[in-house]
């Protein structure tokens, strides 16, 4: 399973279009609210209802973990630290995009890899800022901003479910 968590204020674009294409793809994907309520709502007055609250998961079948940008407190939610710090000490995937890369380089996650984020949270990173669009490096795939979320879902996709299916998909939504 993968998982794509959502804070107030998140980037709707980055988080519904990322949530649509890998549904499209056939991804099992479930979104967590790190609110304490299935309802979030997002960054432009967007309300989403979250499949599960992070207290309600146990993240076993934990494959990639997704987060949306917008959502700049998700560092402050200490289970979802935990969860990715766990993850990237096993080597799994962990995608975020716009400010979302912040969270990762304040854990610490991005230490040795490159990555990418929206002007003005290339601080957070420290040497692993390299600029870029979509940027893979090691485990991590990050993304510049609202503009990047389909080359984002698609970089996403190719990597869960390779490059045919990512094909598939980028055609069937005629992007």
């Amino acid at each position: 399973m993968n998982y794509l968590f959502l804070d107030t204020c998140f980037e709707e674009i980055e988080a519904i279009t990322t949530i649509d294409l890998l549904r499209r793809a056939g991804i099992e994907l479930t979104t967590v609210s790190v609110t304490g309520n299935l309802r979030v709502m997002g960054a432009h007055q967007v309300e989403v209802t979250a499949d599960q609250c992070i207290e309600n998961c146990n993240f076993q079948d934990a494959q990639m973990l997704i987060l949306p940008g917008g959502a700049t407190h998700l560092d402050q939610c200490k289970p979802l630290c935990d969860l990715l710090l766990k993850h990237n000490e096993q080597d799994k995937p962990i995608a975020a995009i716009c400010a979302a890369p912040s969270v990762l380089g304040k854990l610490g996650i991005l230490e040795g890899k490159q990555a990418t984020c929206y002007p003005g949270f290339e601080d957070f990173l420290g040497e692993s800022f390299v600029g870029g669009l979509v940027v893979e490096s090691k485990n991590i795939i990050t993304a510049k901003g609202p503009g990047l979320a389909a080359d984002f879902a698609f970089c996403l996709i190719e990597h869960l479910a390779g490059e045919e299916k990512a094909d598939q998909v980028y055609d069937a939504a005629q992007y």
